[in-house]
């Protein structure tokens, strides 16, 4: 009824995710557990280095703006790290690097947290889940869109979830209002558990991908009303009920993604996966129906179980139903986790 509502943050609250710079200052305004850190221009990359000189390593280069997921540079030598700051400041990522953000490496596991708000102080904490990122398994290789997720996160207990809440959601939704930043949407908290405390890697300012697709399975309340009060202002205390089963997804994408693969290959065993959820990323269909690969992430297997085994059993049991000509899937999912439980 009435206008059209809209669920989103507004241009100023984009720049949690539009600039590391700004997101780091807020962060340290309203007293949230951040890494330590150093923001530098061509014209103070000398001092730059000074400052990678009182961090231990590996060094962490961040991309002050938005750059396609590939603005961040883990480094292990001082000297690299140096010469990788002068790069990316002599224009290494175009404008995107005109600033970069210099701060201290958290060793820990990380997870997911979004939150939806209402830009009036109301705001509800979806289920937490955990992606993984990197294209080889144990985590090597480079960074993807992401290769599978697992929700819960044994580690997020409710101890946990109450510093989380206390000291980085509350200072947040907080913060914003003190701003006076119109914030009516969902902010994606990428926390790392360091010693048994929550800290703050980088905010978004959207659901993520591959995490969306087990945290939309675990809301059991209907989310529509949810987003509706949302935009509107007017949360309330309208409820969010999780779904007390684990979810997970198995990505199965392009051989070679993400550098350069092959489109267009001809996808069978899509309809014949059972107990699952698929999500499909990088399709397309002919003119006569048949399914293709038309990216590098092709298709999220997503799936309940009673317990972490059982849901990637279904979730896994899918990715090998679903084939193409060089498919490609991470083994490992969750296996991090099962060893914690």
């Amino acid at each position: 009824e009435g206008a059209p509502v809209v669920v989103g943050p507004s241009k100023a609250g984009a720049a949690l995710e539009g600039s590391k710079d700004f997101a780091k200052q807020f962060m340290v305004r309203h007293s949230i557990p951040t890494a330590r850190y150093q923001s530098f221009t061509a014209e103070t990359v000398e001092e730059g280095c000074k400052f990678l000189e009182t961090l231990k390593a590996p060094y962490v280069l961040k991309a002050d703006g938005l750059a396609a997921g590939k603005g961040v540079l883990i480094i292990d030598s001082l000297d690299e790290a140096k010469s990788s700051l002068r790069e990316m400041l002599g224009g290494m990522f175009g404008k995107s690097s005109a600033t970069v953000v210099i701060e201290e490496f958290l060793k820990g596991i990380e997870c997911s947290v979004f939150v939806l708000t209402d830009g009036n102080g109301g705001y509800r904490i979806l289920p937490v889940a955990k992606d993984y990122k990197r294209i080889g398994e144990g985590d090597t290789g480079p960074n993807t869109g992401g290769m599978g997720a697992v929700s819960p996160v044994v580690f997020a207990d409710k101890e946990f979830m109450r510093k989380v809440e206390e000291r980085i959601i509350l200072p947040t939704v907080n913060g914003l209002i003190a701003e006076g930043i119109t914030y009516r949407g969902f902010i994606f908290l990428g926390l790392i558990e360091v010693e048994g405390e929550p800290m703050v890697i980088e905010y978004n300012v959207r659901m993520g991908d591959p995490e969306t697709e087990v945290v939309m399975l675990r809301i059991a309340s209907d989310l529509l009303p949810l987003l509706d009060a949302a935009g509107r202002g007017n949360l309330g205390d309208m409820p969010l009920a999780e779904d007390p089963r684990f979810a997970t997804t198995v990505m199965v994408v392009s051989g070679g993604y993400p550098g350069s693969y092959s489109k267009g290959e001809i996808i069978t065993g899509a309809e014949d996966a059972v107990n699952a959820i698929l999500f499909h990323a990088g399709t397309s269909r002919t003119g006569d129906g048949e399914l293709l690969t038309s990216g590098g992430r092709v298709i999220a297997c997503s799936a309940y179980g009673k317990d972490i085994d059982e849901a990637l059993a279904n979730s896994y049991a899918a990715a090998n139903t679903v084939n193409f000509e060089g498919k490609y899937m991470r083994r490992d999912i969750g296996l991090d986790l099962k060893k914690l439980s």
